[in-house]
């Protein structure tokens, strides 16, 4: 039991890590938002700049939470 909660503890700090990397921000990163770039047009995305950045966010807060109490068992 405590060799599959290690792996699990160990997967949500890898995609911490990942969804704090890919959220835009002032100094850089790997911000994946942002002018320029991507797909054309004005509709065909699937989600805009506010959108990906704000499921970002929920995502971070979620994987702490589940990385908090990953660490309390």
């Amino acid at each position: 039991m405590q060799e599959v909660l290690l792996v699990v503890h160990l997967m949500l700090a890898i995609a911490i890590v990942i969804t704090v990397l890919l959220q835009r921000s002032e100094g850089g990163a790997l911000g994946m938002g942002g002018g320029g770039g991507g797909g054309g047009g004005g509709g065909g995305g699937l989600m805009t700049g506010r959108e990906a950045a704000n499921l970002l966010t929920r995502s971070t807060a979620v994987l702490a939470a589940c990385f908090f109490a990953t660490s309390l068992t």
